[in-house]
């Protein structure tokens, strides 16, 4: 790529790793969209997967101690069986459809958390099949399974530390299983590989100061933080489809 193609490459995946450092999840509103301006999204949506993997797999490096690993077991074993009725979604229902409701219920549900200062709150991990099942949905259908997760995780109650940690330790093995999907498809190509390894040493220095943010955060601002970030995730899924 020439340099200020580089150059954005680089300061995107900053960006979106900080934010994923930080928050624990949400990279997606950056990565893949921006990269698409400047390369193909058949070679943007690999970079951004193997930088979610390298992401997740420091960040579980760091703070696996903060994983509640009962939660994230639920939530990628439910995934997995939600992923085939996502790729059933995709083919027979229409994609407005889908993203249009979707929006709809996680701006509703936000709003309202943030309008009554979070008083929902789930008391145990009985409900991490439902929401493990939906992100396997919506990942499987349009590569949104942070939504639903980032949801469970603000139910619960969990503190930014362990929201964040906990978020990778289900995206750590999905990112892998995609990337491997990528490779029998024959998507992670040398480009993919040389576009990732320059952004590295910059990614990893997003990873430490996304988690100096994550460590600054108090419980009711993080989860604030977290329902106003859904929010805009909600209106940029509903703005794609009314300009559709």
């Amino acid at each position: 790529m020439p340099g200020p193609e580089t150059a954005l490459v680089v300061a995107v995946l900053v960006i979106a790793t900080v934010i994923r450092s930080a928050f624990g999840f949400g990279e997606a509103l950056v990565a893949v969209p921006l990269l698409a301006l400047v390369m193909p999204v058949q070679i943007a949506a690999p970079i951004a997967a193997l930088t979610s993997v390298t992401v997740a797999g420091v960040v579980l490096l760091q703070d696996w101690s903060d994983v509640h690993v009962g939660s994230a077991g639920r939530l990628v074993l439910a995934s997995v069986a939600g992923i085939p009725v996502g790729l059933v979604l995709l083919t027979r229902l229409p994609e407005a459809m889908v993203k249009g409701g979707l929006a709809l219920v996680i701006i509703a549900f936000s709003l309202y958390a943030l309008a009554t200062h979070g008083k929902l709150e789930l008391r145990s991990d009985r409900w991490a099949w439902l929401f493990g099942f939906c992100a396997g949905v919506l990942g499987g259908a349009y590569a949104m399974n942070g939504p639903p997760l980032a949801i469970y995780g603000a139910l619960r109650r969990w503190s930014p530390q362990r929201f964040r940690a906990t978020l990778q330790g289900y995206f750590f093995p999905a990112s892998l299983m995609v990337m491997l999907g990528y490779l029998s498809a024959g998507l992670w190509t040398g480009a993919v590989t040389r576009a990732y390894l320059t952004a590295l040493p910059f990614v990893l220095v997003a990873v430490v100061a996304g988690r100096a943010i994550n460590r600054r955060l108090t419980g009711g601002h993080f989860l604030r933080y977290v329902h106003v970030g859904l929010v805009i995730a909600g209106s940029v899924l509903l703005a794609q489809v009314l300009s559709a």
